[in-house]
């Protein structure tokens, strides 16, 4: 993380820069040095550096990082909203801008709400100039700003350390605020040890883009715990989903693009090391929903709690994994694979079913009834759970 420092010698110049925690900062003060704060209120744009030093503060308003601009959050920080019903407030870090908030195991930064419920603020949005595949205008369903390019290992900062309370909320069905939406977000941008709880739509979407995400924690968000769209081509290791609540939906919900299934380039993300607990819930039944043309890699996962762990659902979907571009490997799910593609008379055309799953050495119907005890932390070998002593979990999260 990198700390500016500066030296104004007019004292006007310094209380420009420079506010304590009985100060309340909104917006830009139109002059092109970097402002810090100590504490306090918060809300504006800023197209001039920020820092929000160790502290409390209260986000009054949307804040929004413009080109150039970096925000750098210190470790232990934390930033409540003050927003309620659909009063949306968010943090936006637009193209060309930064976020550098590194927190540490032991001192985590916070971003949570007064009010402790469900969708009670819009979450954190970051906007890449990685590619994506969505057709018409690519802007940003909260904040309206621009998103999508040709630079994969596009950089937007560092997530390190970092939890998110009470985040989402869906204005409608095009404009939905998720706990950490990622708009065409690079590679070069650092996402690891995020923590996202009790939140009322998506945990992590994933609009696009090449963004890489390890070591990262949805529980009890009350949409899709993980979810992509847009052609997202990165790799995510080491996550867990987990819901205990009935309104959450899928455990992961996967596409390529709901205009066209055949959009370029095609979604084809990596997942490893992952761990799928659901609800149980007979009205939430799908668990990893793969459809809309998306492919992907699939490796040493385990899938419980959903009726039907495994959806199949597109055409282009289900024949990307019977010719081999896609595929899941050493994964173990509660119930079997279902093959959901059907023609315009309701038959089903499928190609790739369980048989397959297991033909490619997965295990269907697995007895999870030993799996959670002991030190398991969600490690994931050839023979299902593995115990692990590297509780990367422990000392940061809620």
């Amino acid at each position: 993380m990198k700390t500016i420092r500066f030296f104004i010698p007019a004292l006007a110049a310094l209380s420009m820069a420079v506010c304590f925690s009985s100060c309340e900062k909104e917006g830009s003060d139109n002059t092109d040095q970097p402002v810090v704060l100590e504490g306090g209120e918060i809300s504006g744009r800023y197209s001039n550096d920020l820092t929000l030093k160790k502290g409390e503060y209260t986000l009054t308003g949307s804040l929004q990082m413009e080109a150039p601009a970096t925000l750098t959050i210190e470790p232990g920080t934390t930033i409540t909203s003050a927003a309620s019903g659909n009063n949306i407030i968010y943090i936006l870090i637009e193209q060309g801008a930064k976020i550098m908030a590194e927190g540490t195991e032991s001192e985590p930064i916070t971003m949570t709400a007064q009010e402790q419920k469900a969708g009670a603020w819009g979450g954190l949005h970051i906007c890449g100039y990685a590619h994506t595949n969505a057709t018409g205008a690519t802007t940003s369903e909260i904040g309206g700003a621009a998103y999508g390019g040709s630079n994969d290992t596009d950089n937007s900062g560092v997530l390190k350390y970092i939890r998110i309370q009470y985040s989402g909320l869906a204005l409608d069905s095009e404009h939905e605020a998720n706990g950490l939406s990622l708009y065409g977000v690079g590679s070069g941008t650092q996402i690891s040890y995020i923590q996202i709880t009790d939140g009322s739509d998506d945990g992590i979407e994933f609009f696009g883009g090449a963004a890489n995400i390890d070591h990262c924690i949805v529980e009890n968000c009350t949409d899709d715990s993980f979810d992509w769209t847009e052609g997202w081509n990165g790799t995510a290791e080491y996550i867990v989903a987990y819901q205990s609540v009935a309104e959450c939906d899928c455990l992961m919900e996967c596409d390529n693009n709901g205009d066209n299934n055949d959009a370029t380039p095609v979604a084809h993300p990596t997942i490893r090391y992952a761990t799928f607990v659901g609800n149980n819930s007979a009205d939430n039944a799908r668990g990893l929903r793969f459809r809309e043309g998306t492919q992907v890699t699939l490796e040493y996962a385990l899938v419980t709690g959903k009726p039907s762990p495994v959806t199949l659902e597109t055409t282009q979907t289900d024949e990307s994994f019977t010719e081999g571009v896609s595929s899941i490997s050493n994964t173990y799910i509660s119930g079997e694979l279902v093959n959901e593609v059907e023609d315009e008379n309701g038959s089903n055309i499928g190609t790739y079913f369980n048989e397959d799953f297991v033909a490619d050495g997965n295990t269907a119907n697995y007895d999870f009834s030993s799996v959670f005890t002991g030190n398991y932390v969600g490690k994931v070998g050839d023979s299902g759970a593995v115990a692990s002593d590297d509780n990367w979990t422990a000392g940061w999260t809620l």
